[in-house]
């Protein structure tokens, strides 16, 4: 018995077990939570609650905690927890950047960096191709039997190299007189003459030499200069000429051909190096005389003339 006046108080269900306190985590922001008035039925619309007594802070109030959410963190923190979690978790993304990787690697690898240069016209391009004719052939690039390809097609390709294109073109040279058709991959006169191997300097062209010639070609006559030596009236002359004719070297000399005058080689035939031409000096007179002819004489009857006819033939 107890001397209190009030009674013992014991309570007639056990003691439930509680569980642990967990702190909340931040949130992005405070103020969320609504008050609802006394009085007013959950459903209608909020009412703003200002009053505030003097005892209560003006932090704001922190929404409610759903066990949904709470449940959901827990499991992860448990599937967090186990050794192997982490593991599965990286794992497919691991094989995802391996694979991109290795993708990335092999089409960096494949791909090339090529300077292409065609007919004089550089570009640089990035092309898939192993040799220099596939290269060509994605390009539409066609080359024929004149045309020079460096390097050569069939060439392995590997990035930073260059290839060089340049097609050829028909020239109908006419060299001192003697005529033929060559090809030559050169974009201007000067330059087909030095593949060529033809000496320029004197030389009379018969078109300018920074002309460009176009993969139609063109006609080109050149006569190189020559060492010519003229013999006239007692005298020896020797010139450097690229005249088209002997004559048009007698000329250059300073030497006049007149009246039946003419050379020891023919006037219009094309003068060769180391050639020496003597000019012939042709003078005379025209003398007019009589002088009687002896003849013999021989007569025949014809009886178809008259008597006393002659005819004489």
């Amino acid at each position: 018995m107890s001397n209190s006046p009030y009674e013992t108080y014991e309570a007639n269900h056990p003691t439930l077990p509680y569980e642990p306190y967990e702190p909340y985590e931040p949130y992005e922001q405070y103020g969320t939570a609504e008050t609802i008035a006394y009085g007013v039925p959950t459903g209608q619309a909020p009412y703003a609650d200002t009053y505030r007594p003097a005892y209560e802070t003006s932090e704001p109030t922190l929404p409610l905690q759903h066990t949904g959410r709470r449940a959901a963190r827990r499991r992860r923190a448990r599937y967090a927890q186990r050794p192997d979690g982490a593991v599965r978790r990286l794992l497919p993304q691991a094989l995802v950047v391996a694979f991109l990787a290795g993708g990335t690697t092999a089409f960096v690898a494949k791909d090339k960096a090529i300077e292409l240069t065609v007919d004089g016209k550089p570009r640089t391009l990035h092309t898939f191709a192993d040799d220099v004719s596939e290269l060509l052939a994605e390009e539409g690039v066609e080359v024929g039997a004149h045309d020079v390809v460096a390097p050569a097609p069939g060439e392995q390709l590997a990035s930073g190299d260059e290839v060089a294109v340049r097609y050829g073109r028909p020239v109908r040279l006419t060299l001192d007189g003697h005529r033929r058709e060559v090809w030559t991959t050169a974009r201007t006169v000067d330059g087909a003459l030095e593949q060529l191997g033809v000496r320029a300097e004197g030389a009379y062209l018969s078109t300018s030499r920074s002309r460009r010639i176009g993969r139609e070609g063109l006609a080109l006559d050149v006569r190189t200069e020559r060492s010519v030596t003229v013999m006239a009236d007692g005298r020896a002359r020797t010139i450097r000429t690229n005249a088209a004719t002997v004559a048009e070297a007698v000329e250059q000399a300073g030497i006049t051909l007149s009246g039946m005058d003419t050379t020891s080689v023919p006037p219009g035939s094309f003068p060769r190096e180391g050639q020496t031409v003597t000019v012939l000096r042709i003078t005379g007179s025209r003398e007019v005389r009589e002088e009687q002819i002896p003849y013999r004489e021989q007569r025949s009857e014809d009886a178809s003339l008259f008597r006393g006819t002659e005819v004489v033939e």
